[in-house]
């Protein structure tokens, strides 16, 4: 994955903060990345870290407090012009963790899934949007008549197809993908993201996969980020990251992730992860690539112990 690739989005330096003074809280601190274009970017963390905050900085749902946001090279966080604004509102969606809380009971699908063009193709007849809905539901596995019932009809899977319908209608360039199936059945998390990947390649959508679960990213993302406590730990490609993890807090997300044997599950050693094992008191950490394209937040000294002899 070279550098000739297209950037998408460019995360500088972000920081989020809740509330003010005394009780201001950072959420993230610090973070810097860059999503390639095509790709899924994968940002995963324990409850709490900040993936999500991240996720809603970039789609201006949350005001970040310091650093840039770039899509497409223009700054889109704090005060932006409508026009990029309107474009941003095309071009990046949202699919949202719960399809129980996420879509409104009272409305019928039809109007779910296709709010979305009123706003973005007012230009679209009745019978055009109807169309582009009926097509938007095929697209996710669901037949075109669901759209005249309402989502207290339909299962959790189908309920989350229909989350992920009214994200694909207006043709996004960039999806956040905030946990999109942790509320789903095993046996339908596949589906949900066989069906993610498959409209990634039709239509070269962009992810920021945002998950808790590492065996389930390194399905799906072609690079990770490990985020603890707002700040990015470590980030590599998404194999080289769980075959070679070296942050210590990266190497106890994995040691979490169940084994289908179950005399090998029994075997396992679990590895806590304490933060209290970092002294730096003398040298603040800093991102190095101890690895080809394997980023690491942490001191001289550490790299220093935990570079693969």
């Amino acid at each position: 994955m070279g550098n000739e690739r297209e950037v998408l989005v460019e995360v500088n330096h972000l920081n989020v903060t809740y509330g003010s003074g005394k009780k201001a809280y950072e959420a993230v601190q610090d973070a810097n990345f860059k999503i390639y274009k095509g790709e899924t970017f994968g940002l995963v963390g324990e409850s709490g870290s900040g993936k999500t905050t991240i996720g809603r900085a970039i789609l201006r749902i949350l005001p970040t407090s310091g650093g840039e946001i770039l899509y497409k090279g223009q700054k889109i966080n704090g005060r932006i012009s409508r026009q990029l604004d309107r474009q941003i509102i095309k071009e990046i969606q949202m699919i949202f963790q719960d399809p129980q809380s996420s879509l409104n009971e009272r409305a019928k699908v039809s109007y779910i899934v296709g709010e979305g063009l009123q706003n973005v193709r007012p230009d679209l007849s009745t019978a055009q949007r109807e169309e582009k809905v009926r097509q938007a539901l095929l697209d996710v596995g669901l037949l075109p008549e669901f759209a005249s019932r309402f989502p207290h009809e339909f299962s959790g899977g189908q309920r989350q197809r229909i989350g992920i319908a009214r994200a694909l209608i207006v043709e996004p360039e960039f999806i956040v993908a905030d946990e999109p199936i942790s509320a789903l059945d095993m046996s339908i998390r596949a589906q949900v993201l066989n069906l993610l990947r498959r409209l990634q390649k039709e239509r070269g959508i962009t992810y920021l996969f945002i998950a808790h679960d590492l065996s389930v990213m390194r399905y799906i993302s072609d690079r990770i980020a490990v985020i603890h406590k707002g700040r990015i730990v470590e980030l590599a490609e998404a194999e080289e990251l769980t075959v070679h993890a070296i942050h210590p807090y990266t190497r106890s997300l994995l040691s979490a992730i169940p084994m289908p044997d179950p005399r090998r599950e029994r075997q396992k050693k679990l590895l806590v992860y304490d933060p209290a094992m970092h002294d730096y008191s003398r040298e603040a950490p800093q991102w190095r690539e101890l690895r080809p394209a394997h980023f690491v937040l942490c001191s001289a000294a550490e790299a220093e112990q935990w570079l693969p002899r």
